[in-house]
């Protein structure tokens, strides 16, 4: 049984993580803009001329700082799910590695936990691996938010569609490694909107001018689980890292090589699934779909 001190920290500690992701870009970008027009001023300038000098580090690997992949809090974060870390294959130092993980989520608390931090020890687990997270581009232009995500270790990808990641790691000859996080759509409950309303209408538009679809979610209370908030529930998320699949170097890669490695990157998904849906609580009967 935890003691309530550690309740009330794994609680606080997904509150941070929780408004640090939907608040602290737009918090940030408000403050620099404020700024602007108080006897504080000079502070917004020089951060904006710091923010334009230092506009390509993101696309140069960004820079990470251990200390924060390190942080206690991101093992009380971890220990409030818990989410755990599988390890299925050895992902060899000596070469580099597309990791795509599934699925996405509201808030990605299974990739953050086991690939920004260390909370479950993946330098230990995958010793000679360094991360190297990626998120969309924009995020890593607001003002102070961008360089706390690089201090986590994250660059910016842009992806034209779902097989970038692909051609990406053709272009790279970079071992394609599918992850699947069970338990990660179970966290927050969200509205789905019927195909042809104006509201589903609106999250496509928005999706393809911001590259993400905005949703309504909810979870729990700070205070009491039986009441609605922004924390995620408390339910068990366990990520699978599966075996990569070696990919050739292809600066030009064609369509049909592309689209050949995609297929085995999805089937390669999907045995995954399959081999450990039961121990993590799935049904049998339960498959992957994809769309």
């Amino acid at each position: 049984m935890k003691t309530t001190q550690k309740q009330w920290l794994e609680a606080l500690s997904v509150s941070y993580y929780v408004f640090t992701f939907l608040f602290m870009g737009l918090f940030f970008s408000l403050l620099v803009l404020f700024l602007l027009f108080t006897s504080f001023w000079s502070i917004s300038v020089l951060y904006l001329v710091w923010l334009f000098l230092d506009w390509d580090t993101p696309n140069q690997g960004g820079r990470c700082f251990e200390c924060n992949r390190s942080c206690t809090i991101w093992k009380h974060l971890k220990d409030y799910f818990p989410i755990k870390l599988v390890k299925t294959a050895e992902l060899p130092p000596d070469r580099n590695y597309v990791v795509g993980c599934h699925p996405h989520g509201i808030m990605c608390m299974g990739t953050f936990c086991n690939f920004f931090t260390e909370a479950n020890n993946f330098s230990k687990q995958f010793p000679g691996i360094q991360t190297s997270p990626v998120t969309l581009a924009f995020l890593l232009h607001l003002p102070v938010y961008r360089d706390y995500l690089m201090y986590l270790g994250m660059h910016c990808l842009v992806l034209r569609n779902r097989k970038g990641f692909v051609r990406l790691a053709l272009r790279h000859g970079a071992s394609l490694v599918p992850v699947y996080s069970f338990g990660e759509n179970d966290i927050f409950n969200f509205k789905a909107f019927p195909t042809n309303s104006w509201q589903y209408l609106c999250q496509i538009t928005i999706k393809k001018i911001m590259k993400f679809s905005p949703c309504i979610f909810w979870g729990r209370g700070l205070f009491s689980a039986d009441s609605w908030g922004l924390l995620p529930f408390a339910k068990p998320i366990t990520t699978v890292v599966g075996r990569p699949i070696p990919v050739p170097q292809r600066l030009n890669p064609t369509e049909e090589e592309v689209d050949h490695y995609h297929m085995l990157y999805m089937e390669a998904l999907e045995q995954l699934f399959e081999e450990h849906k039961e121990s993590c609580g799935v049904p049998a009967s339960t498959h992957l779909i994809f769309k």
